[in-house]
């Protein structure tokens, strides 16, 4: 196992900051006897600047990365070997640069539409950290996968539960009973 270069270690506090914006939300749908709790609140509560925190992390990993590599930027190869990480962040920026209360009024419905990019993110992400880390595991590498899993299994029973929620108000509209 390898031990972590610093850029790597800047992309599983990312990856860690990013998850930690992730789970409030997940949370009180798969578990709402967990609102209440105080760790919940306190995530809710600086959701906006752990995201922010999880994007600067990100870049400063990336701007490591590509200082150390000496990328093309003219050559698409550079791109295409990149894909994922550079999607993620081109989503992180968006995310980053709309986290703010003036663009919330601005693009009113369509910020929260824009903001569930995020989930694009999370796949995006499972893909580079694989991708990347494959060859040279350190010791965060199985930490940051098992993040990740943890929170697509948390995304996945998420939209299981909305599902049944929605069928059941929509049978419920249809039958007259609430």
């Amino acid at each position: 196992m390898d031990t972590a270069p610093l850029a790597n270690f800047l992309g599983f506090l990312a990856l860690s900051s990013y998850i930690a914006t992730l789970l409030p939300s997940m949370l009180r749908i798969v578990f709402p006897q967990i609102k209440r709790s105080d760790v919940v609140k306190l995530l809710l509560k600086y959701r906006r600047q752990i995201g922010l925190l999880a994007f600067a992390l990100a870049f400063f990993h990336g701007y490591l990365l590509v200082l150390k590599r000496n990328f093309d930027f003219f050559d698409l190869q550079t791109y295409w070997i990149y894909i994922q990480g550079v999607a993620t962040f081109i989503v992180f920026t968006l995310l980053a640069i709309t986290s703010n209360n003036w663009s919330i009024k601005k693009l009113k419905r369509n910020w929260k539409k824009l903001h569930s990019l995020t989930y694009l993110a999370m796949f995006l992400l499972t893909w580079h950290v694989w991708d990347k880390m494959s060859s040279h595991w350190s010791f965060l590498t199985p930490i940051g996968l098992l993040q990740l899993i943890i929170i697509i299994a948390l995304f996945l029973q998420r939209k299981r539960v909305e599902q049944k929620l929605m069928l059941h108000t929509h049978q419920s509209v249809k039958t007259g009973k609430r």
